[in-house]
């Protein structure tokens, strides 16, 4: 006999799959028109809420305006938007025409803008007027959301979304199968690649929501996660449309100030954020408003390491839950927050299997799965995943090539790991960031969770650097906290002791360098191959290694 949980990840996949899959019904039209699909926060802090049948009149005036540049199914139409009522109008919008939706970071400079707009095949692009100068001249439309429209033309796309009729505008039913959105990968180890994700893919995104973020009717829920990312367009914008749960989106960047304010504000019980935005809680002087109602904090994007837990018990009453993802995949390991899969979370551990999904760990190079606490690569049982649905890199053989193993069975994440005999996965590294050193294979997220938890470290990165006798060894590269004298000959003797006394003798850093910054991808995530990089062009110029 099925289990409840199993019967319900049925009833989702069912819900995705068919030819009459319908974008715009699943996400807007099915709801009740006056219930809230979105409650905006201005950088004032003034509140604005959305109901459905808000959604659904404004999402069709964008269908119509996208409809008469010559939008149709299967057109891609990208965004350079910040977060937004406007997004969540355009981005429906685009799925009532049946075409493809490509998100942009509003980070990204011009070529990265360029790069992507080009290798999407887009027609038409929608820009918040600050984004629009990044936009360039190529194949496509620009249509620029102002406020008012300087030539008289629907370029002002606010004001076409609040005018006009909408009488005649239905909705193109794409399937299941039908392209939803076509995206690209971070690009931390070389150059960006596309990824179509169908309709069906969206599928594991709502179970994520109900398994592993534990969102419910009753929930107050905030994804702080940006849309440009999967993450953020997935869990803060599909997600919860697809449920008919309220999400949050709020202007601007992340402030602990504001942070702190809109949780306290809005109530909210339900928060997801990367591991940096909970480290930037836990570092600031900003206190924590008394009374929160929070009852689920999630974290995703990168490992969660121990130290934001120690200090989220201490402060919240609450533990983060770890959850990993790619865009490739969805979200298929995590601390399940849903009642009946709760289970204690291990410091340093990201998780189990999430519903729908069957995570491995394969010995290198083979077909074998490894012993348990091997260390191995971390890989999905594309046969026992009923939410997987990624295939090919768009135009890309060569590199999906590398991703599928056993006939197709396997496919690999690009991460090692460990599982153990009760299916908890522990991360150690991407599989080009593992550092081999005298016959040591020592993963630099160990060793950063360590250093994290000396005071005098803000954040930090571990890398392989070239050694002549070792092969490679263990170098940091550290931020220091705020509050930190600086006295670099005791900071890097200290933090080299901290590690050997708080991990292991043999994996502490042969040298810290002590950083202002370290560097990032437009979404976060620390850029170790530009460290190993800088420090292989260091080493080939004569410095020391």
């Amino acid at each position: 006999m099925a289990s409840p949980v199993d019967t319900r990840v049925r009833e989702i996949l069912a819900t995705y799959t068919g030819d009459g899959v319908d974008v715009a019904h699943l996400l807007c039209d099915r709801h009740p028109t006056e219930a809230v699909a979105l409650t905006f926060v201005d950088a004032d802090r003034s509140i604005r809420q959305v109901t459905f049948g808000e959604l659904a009149e404004s999402s069709k005036r964008v269908a119509a305006v996208l409809a008469a540049r010559g939008v149709g199914q299967g057109s891609r139409v990208a965004t350079l938007m910040g977060k937004s009522p406007e997004l969540l109008a355009v981005v429906v919008g685009i799925w009532r025409l049946g075409a493809v939706y490509a998100p942009l970071f509003t980070a990204f400079a011009e070529a990265a803008v360029s790069s992507r707009l080009v290798d999407a095949d887009v027609t038409v692009v929608i820009a918040d007027e600050d984004q629009a100068h990044k936009v360039p001249d190529g194949t496509w439309e620009l249509v620029v959301n102002t406020a008012e429209a300087s030539d008289g033309s629907l370029a002002a796309l606010t004001q076409a979304v609040s005018a006009g009729d909408v009488a005649g505008q239905t909705s193109v039913a794409v399937g299941g199968d039908g392209p939803l959105v076509h995206m690209f990968t971070s690009g931390t180890t070389g150059k960006p690649k596309g990824v179509v994700h169908p309709v069906r893919y969206a599928a594991g995104w709502q179970s994520y929501l109900e398994f592993g973020l534990g969102v419910d009717a009753e929930s107050v829920f905030w994804c702080g996660a940006d849309p440009g990312w999967a993450y953020g367009l997935y869990t803060a914008i599909v997600a919860p449309l697809a449920a008919g749960i309220t999400t949050t989106l709020t202007r601007g960047g992340f402030s602990p100030q504001a942070t702190w304010a809109v949780l306290d504000e809005l109530r909210v019980t339900d928060y997801a954020a990367a591991p940096t935005v909970y480290r930037g809680l836990l570092t600031s002087s900003d206190a924590a408003p008394e009374g929160l109602s929070l009852k689920r904090l999630s974290s995703a994007g990168e490992p969660l390491t121990p130290e934001v837990n120690e200090w989220a018990q201490q402060v919240l009453g609450l533990q983060v839950h770890d959850h990993y993802g790619q865009t490739e995949l969805g979200m298929p390991i995590g601390y399940p927050h849903h009642r009946l899969l709760e289970r204690p979370i291990v410091a340093g551990a990201m998780g189990v299997s999430l519903p729908g999904w069957q995570m491995t760990v394969l010995r290198t190079d083979t077909d074998v799965a490894a012993d348990f606490g091997e260390v191995g690569q971390l890989a999905v049982d594309v046969t026992a995943s009923d939410f997987m649905t990624f295939t090919a890199y768009a135009g890309n053989a060569e590199a999906t090539a590398k991703r599928f193993r056993g006939d197709g069975r396997y496919f690999l994440t690009g991460d090692i790991a460990t599982i153990d005999s009760d299916g908890v996965i522990r991360f150690s590294s991407r599989d080009d960031d593992v550092i081999l050193m005298a016959g040591y294979r020592i993963g630099p997220f160990d060793v950063e969770s360590v250093l994290l938890t000396h005071p005098a470290v803000a954040e930090c990165a571990v890398i392989a650097a070239p050694d002549r006798v070792r092969g490679e060894v263990v170098e940091a590269f550290v931020v220091l906290a705020s509050n930190w004298t600086v006295d670099e000959a005791t900071t890097e003797s200290e933090l080299q002791q901290w590690v050997k006394t708080h991990y292991a003798a043999h994996a502490y850093p042969r040298q810290v360098h002590l950083v202002p910054t370290l560097p990032k991808t437009p979404s976060g995530k620390i850029q170790r191959a530009e460290l190993r990089k800088q420090r292989r062009e260091q080493t080939t110029e004569g410095s020391p290694s």
